[in-house]
């Protein structure tokens, strides 16, 4: 199912959140009243791969339950800062499903371990039919040059494999630009903070081409085609910006003092 979430968040406590996705339920310090707006997706339970200290992250100290993108992950031409990102975009249409997105053969890769992470990015969207005139990622590539994918409804759609936005995110990706998402897409992009799930306004997919240079400022909420020097409106990310920016549900919980760091 397709949903809209920039206006219908709703609030809950990150601290009783990130217990409830884990195995290990954490001891909750002093601040765990504090409460957090996020989207309302609490029916699925994403599988857990422990975060080890000693993992490698970038970006605001980016740790979740997945391991962190590698430092040299952007090709030259992109650059990425916690409130805009510039690159070339990928254009997808309607329905895309997890499949698409990462085939079920390779969920047996584990994310926690860095040399898998990186796998997991060549194979992201390797499963488009191949009437898509360019291929994603490049043969013997961990790495795309597309930090911006633009898509149609209900992007995401099908199973609730966390690996969907985690293959995205190892292979470069900053953003998705979707008229609506699934809504377990949308809560694992966010709970794994590997890629800020936009909605555009309008069919963004039908204006824009891939390979077009694209900027989003998320602080604007605005897409800019610099290809063709169209502007669009994107819907606000809202409170789920900073999870996201933390690096996913339990580094934003760590983060804010919700529950202890990682010895």
């Amino acid at each position: 199912m397709a949903v809209s979430y920039s206006s219908s968040l709703s609030t809950f406590s990150a601290a009783a959140a990130a217990a409830a996705f884990s195995e290990t339920k954490p001891s909750i310090g002093p601040a765990s009243s504090q409460a957090v707006r996020f989207p309302s997706i609490s029916s699925a339970r994403p599988f857990i791969v422990p975060f080890t200290s000693n993992s490698p992250v970038v970006r605001n100290q980016r740790a979740s339950f997945v391991a962190p993108r590698a430092a040299a992950e952007s090709p030259s031409s992109t650059t990425t800062s916690p409130t805009s990102f510039h690159g070339l975009c990928y254009v997808v249409g309607d329905n895309i499903d997890t499949d698409q997105i990462i085939p079920a053969e390779y969920l047996t890769l584990v994310p926690s371990n860095p040399a898998e992470y990186e796998k997991l990015g060549s194979y992201a969207l390797i499963g488009l039919p191949a009437s898509y005139e360019k291929r994603f990622i490049e043969p013997n590539e961990t790495k795309t040059k597309y930090s911006i994918v633009i898509g149609g409804e209900n992007f995401g759609c099908g199973s609730s494999r966390e690996h969907a936005p985690v293959a995205l995110g190892a292979a470069g990706v900053a953003a998705v630009v979707a008229q609506s998402y699934a809504r377990i897409f949308f809560r694992n992009s966010v709970a794994t903070g590997e890629v800020y799930p936009l909605e555009s306004e309008v069919r963004v997919c039908e204006e824009c081409r891939t390979g077009d240079v694209i900027t989003i400022e998320l602080g604007e909420s605005r897409l800019i085609n610099h290809t063709t020097g169209k502007e669009y409106k994107l819907q606000p990310i809202g409170d789920a910006g900073p999870v996201i920016e933390a690096g996913g549900i339990f580094a934003y919980a760590r983060k804010t003092g919700m529950i202890p760091q990682s010895a």
